[in-house]
């Protein structure tokens, strides 16, 4: 009987522990919410969030326009997405207002806490049949990866991203320097070669020219003992 009560009374010490890990876990991962909706030819589709004060947001977005000859949804170069944030509770003060392409981002940060309106407001410049919105369906799928949580826990993802492209440019720099040590050493030897090529063509000429002059002096003394020897057997 002692040994199961001092069981019961562990387990009964080991459960607000377990429940405090529990919440501590779950305030520190961000939340992230992943949607999609429809939207009917230009026009807007908003939604609204209730965040706490210096929350962080960023949302992953991708839109897909309704191709009317291949019945499906696809996403061209020519599809354009319209983001708007308005704090409701500031007299709907706009604190992102960006324009960008079928696929990309947005962050922003509440700086005060209070509800926030989500627009989204598609634009193309494909041809006729798309966006069309007939037969009940929608023009426009918006598929939309949220994330609300502390700035820091949201940042990690993005600060593992820009030291893995620290860590590429300190590669790329370290063959660049790679590249032109053996620029420079290959400059170095053709500077070598070249100087053994033209002082090995200096000595070559100084022989050229001592040989030719060791020739004439030998020419101008063969020449002088033959006039002699002529000029005596003349006079013999």
């Amino acid at each position: 009987m002692a040994r199961g009560a001092t069981t019961t009374t562990s387990w009964t010490t080991v459960q607000p522990l377990l429940l405090v890990l529990a919440l501590v876990w779950l305030t520190a991962v961000p939340a992230v919410q992943c949607l999609h909706f429809y939207m009917d030819g230009n026009s807007p589709r908003c939604f609204y969030e209730e965040l706490p004060k210096n929350t962080h947001v960023v949302g992953q977005y991708k839109g897909e326009e309704h191709n009317t000859n291949s019945q499906k949804y696809e996403t061209h170069d020519g599809l354009n997405l319209f983001i708007s944030v308005d704090e409701v509770f500031n007299n709907n003060h706009r604190v992102v207002s960006q324009r960008g392409s079928a696929q990309g981002r947005f962050m922003f940060t509440a700086v005060e806490a209070g509800e926030h309106k989500i627009c989204f407001t598609p634009s193309t410049t494909s041809a006729a049949g798309w966006l069309s919105g007939g037969a009940g369906t929608a023009g426009v799928k918006l598929t939309l990866d949220l994330a609300i949580g502390d700035t820091s826990a949201i940042e990690s993802t993005d600060k593992g991203k820009i030291q893995d492209i620290a860590s590429k440019v300190r590669d790329l720099n370290e063959r660049l320097q790679s590249i032109r040590r053996e620029q420079v050493f290959q400059r170095e030897r053709e500077a070598e070669f070249r100087d053994q090529s033209e002082s090995t063509n200096a000595r070559v000429v100084r022989w050229t020219l001592v040989q030719l002059a060791v020739l004439g002096v030998t020419c101008a003394w063969q020449l002088s003992h033959l006039r002699a020897f002529f000029i005596k057997q003349k006079l013999t």
